[in-house]
């Protein structure tokens, strides 16, 4: 069941599920999305962790102000989360802007973490990108999230997938469509500034990172920028999948994940 903590000023909306005395996860969701997107996740976990989902600010039940968020917000959301829960240590997962804020963690939180799950993420963008951002941030604006969709689930699932429609598919187009505009533009702002390659090597935790393989947004030769610069990580590409990899090959990704975690 969802509940809400306010945190920060605002109200994020959580999910616990799990055995209250096992290892803890934190899981943190994709921009466009919400703590549904890990439901697969949640299902293999639960017999042995602890799992603890929430919507990002601005996104699923959480609140939404208005206005550019930054990624010290979503990484103070985060602390605050655990700290209003109770939650002293944990693993983390995020994809996407999740594995965004799941580096800033790492690198600024380290002592609140056993181990990091970083999927389909970047650690710098290429130069140029700032006018691919201001334009999803104007179609948004001008259009609403459906001025958005198509193209973000062309690059969230590979073109047999999209075309099958599965409802995997359909669920996750509800999410977007659904992801108040003011949240969405807000997290816009915060992760088109990040920066953090070149402090990689500071972060000392044990450090998945998961990609798919035909992940055009976040590519592969991201993730491994991310993997060669922190040391002792480990690198897993799945195969057919793309942006949303946990969702487009759950066994797959399930499999790295629980790997990783019982490893810790």
């Amino acid at each position: 069941m969802t509940d809400k903590l306010a945190v920060n000023g605002i109200d994020i909306a959580y999910q616990i599920d799990g055995p209250d005395d096992a290892p803890t996860v934190v899981m943190s969701n994709s921009l466009a999305s919400a703590m549904g997107m890990w439901d697969t996740q949640v299902a293999a976990l639960v017999p042995d962790y602890r799992v603890l989902r929430y919507d990002t600010r601005g996104h699923g039940q959480s609140s939404a102000p208005g206005g550019a968020y930054t990624m010290d917000m979503l990484v103070a959301d985060v602390i605050g989360l655990m700290d209003g829960l109770g939650i002293e240590k944990a693993a983390y997962c995020g994809l996407s802007m999740g594995g965004m804020i799941g580096q800033q963690l790492g690198l600024e939180h380290a002592d609140r973490f056993t181990g990091l799950v970083l999927a389909d993420t970047i650690s710098r963008w290429p130069e140029g990108a700032g006018t691919l951002w201001s334009g999803r941030i104007r179609a948004a604006r001008q259009l609403g999230m459906k001025g958005v969709v198509e193209g973000t689930l062309e690059r969230w699932f590979t073109e047999d997938c999209l075309e099958a429609r599965p409802p995997e598919v359909q669920m996750i187009e509800k999410m977007i469509l659904s992801t108040p505009v003011p949240g969405f533009t807000g997290c816009c702002e915060a992760i088109s500034k990040i920066n953090y390659t070149d402090k990689l090597g500071n972060i000392t935790l044990p450090v998945l990172v998961i990609v798919g393989a035909d992940d055009p947004g976040t590519p592969v030769s991201a993730a491994e920028v991310i993997h060669q610069n922190i040391p002792g990580s480990e690198l897993v590409i799945i195969d057919h999948a793309a942006h949303l990899a946990n969702v487009q090959q759950p066994e797959a990704f399930n499999k790295a994940l629980l790997d990783f975690l019982d490893k810790l």
